[in-house]
């Protein structure tokens, strides 16, 4: 992990039942590589900005690693997108076991509570996610309140935070409206949500411009804006 943000420490909260937010989970060398990385992938998958069934346009421009999202299915036959490395797997497993630390139930695969005898069915170890989703945040960008429903699987979604920082609003399934959490996730957080949150309503109302470390701007040669990967399992956990 990093060191503190100022030296404040920020500890592991919970959003929801098995909904984590764990600060500075990855260290500035870590969060580097990932940054590289998404520079790399973008030049091969094209970021863009998906316009929704209704008509309407999503303000974050996203591409996907592994298998292809568009709404509302993921493909397997979009030659231009780039797998998801095993080193990324990995990440997202050692993810899985931080935020099973603070909650269990964010680390059960098949959804639901978890309960006695459910751990030939959670963890980390079994943990394969097929898909990730890479949004960038420029200025003005922001993300509605939604679910991550296009999946046939319940296990947990993995989701690393980079560059600026944003305002992160973390509903529960039933509705949109509240009650819901906001919380400041900044460069390096991690957020898993899995178990009876999987289904919680999300998003990103505000994001902070010009927050970021100013070693991201080194890397990239640029403002980063807001740059967030979620790892999801697309089909049911064998």
């Amino acid at each position: 992990m990093t060191e503190p943000l100022f030296g404040v420490h920020r500890a592991p909260s919970l959003l929801g039942p098995g909904a984590v937010h764990v600060p500075d989970w990855m260290s500035r060398e870590q969060q580097e590589y990932l940054l590289r990385a998404c520079a790399d992938w973008a030049a091969v998958a094209t970021p863009r900005s998906i316009v929704l069934p209704g008509g309407g346009r999503m303000s974050v421009r996203t591409f996907s690693l592994g298998r292809h999202w568009t709404p509302y299915r993921y493909d397997d036959d979009d030659e231009d997108t780039p797998p998801i490395p095993d080193w990324l797997v990995r990440a997202a497993r050692t993810a899985l076991t931080s935020a099973a630390a603070v909650d269990p139930r964010a680390a059960v695969l098949n959804g639901g509570d978890h309960k006695p005898g459910d751990h030939e069915r959670s963890g980390a170890p079994a943990y394969t996610p097929d898909a990730a989703l890479v949004n960038l945040y420029g200025r003005g960008a922001t993300m509605g309140l939604h679910q991550d429903r296009d999946e046939a699987s319940l296990a947990p979604v993995v989701s690393f935070s980079l560059g600026d920082a944003c305002t992160f609003r973390f509903g529960t399934p039933e509705h949109r409206g509240r009650p819901y959490t906001d919380v400041r996730l900044e460069s390096g957080d991690l957020v898993v949500f899995g178990g009876p949150s999987r289904m919680a309503f999300h998003g990103v109302p505000k994001v902070f411009d010009s927050t970021a470390p100013s070693w991201c701007r080194e890397v990239l040669g640029a403002e980063p804006g807001r740059v967030n990967i979620t790892l999801r399992m697309t089909r049911p956990a064998a």
